[in-house]
């Protein structure tokens, strides 16, 4: 059975240490796996050589497409498992694209790694955790995608999805906002599904430094005024748009 991976470069998979960046973790020491595929195409996407494939002409703000041999890996759960074991992490964050795509193969995944190792998933929230991958997981990271991102609300915004994030207590909700207008749409969707304000993370769009600071300034009275948590986006101040970080 086989994981598919985003790649660095060609052949080389993303897996790798750091220093979790956003929400409720950030700060915290992690390995990191990346997969590849997302079922939603943000325009301000800034991993879309996850899923823009050449072919694929879903809008993207940079336009350009990559070619899916150089920029996917497919690993055996063993693999993939050994890997992350290596990097000796107390914590692995697996991301994507949307991870839970691949939910059985994950979760088989996960299965091989040593015992005591903190998982969380980054997910969009359109995709259910299936109960074997459930049982895995830790810390769900959810992000839901506003209007800004360009997904149609009935593809992004699933209210099945929502309620059942909503209900569990494992998972925090992240969004990316990017105009002061976002957030009466965040407002919005915690009203209507219940969510817990201590468990919302707003977070700038933004992938340089300069625009997250001059974002930051004006969401950290957002966050202030409405009782909400400010994410930074630590790994690009500290190592830039990069892949591996």
């Amino acid at each position: 059975m086989t994981l598919v991976l985003a790649a660095t470069s060609p052949g080389e998979a993303e897996i790798f240490a750091s220093l979790q960046g956003e929400g409720p973790s950030a700060g915290k020491p992690c390995a990191f796996v990346r997969l590849s595929r997302c079922n939603l195409a943000c325009q301000w996407c800034d991993t879309a050589y996850t899923w823009r494939f050449t072919g694929d002409n879903r809008p993207h703000r940079s336009d350009e497409t990559y070619d899916r041999q150089a920029n996917q890996v497919t690993l055996s759960e063993e693999d993939v498992a050994a890997r992350i074991a290596a990097l000796g992490q107390p914590r692995l964050v697996v991301t994507g694209g949307e991870p839970l795509l691949q939910a059985p193969a994950l979760a088989r995944m996960l299965a091989r790694l040593p015992e005591g190792v903190a998982v969380e998933v980054e997910t969009n929230g359109t995709v259910a955790a299936t109960p074997a991958l459930d049982a895995l997981i830790d810390q769900y990271n959810v992000s839901p995608k506003l209007a800004h991102s360009g997904n149609p609300a009935e593809l992004a915004l699933i209210p099945e999805r929502l309620a059942e994030w909503a209900a569990n207590p494992r998972a925090a909700f992240k969004f990316v906002i990017a105009e002061p207008t976002d957030i009466a749409e965040v407002l919005a969707l915690a009203e209507r599904f219940a969510i817990p304000r201590t468990r919302v993370w707003l977070m700038a769009e933004g992938t340089d430094a300069a625009t997250l600071h001059a974002r930051e300034a004006w969401l950290a009275q957002e966050c202030l005024e409405h009782r909400l948590t400010l994410s930074k986006r630590l790994h690009i101040e500290l190592y830039g748009d990069t892949r591996g970080t």
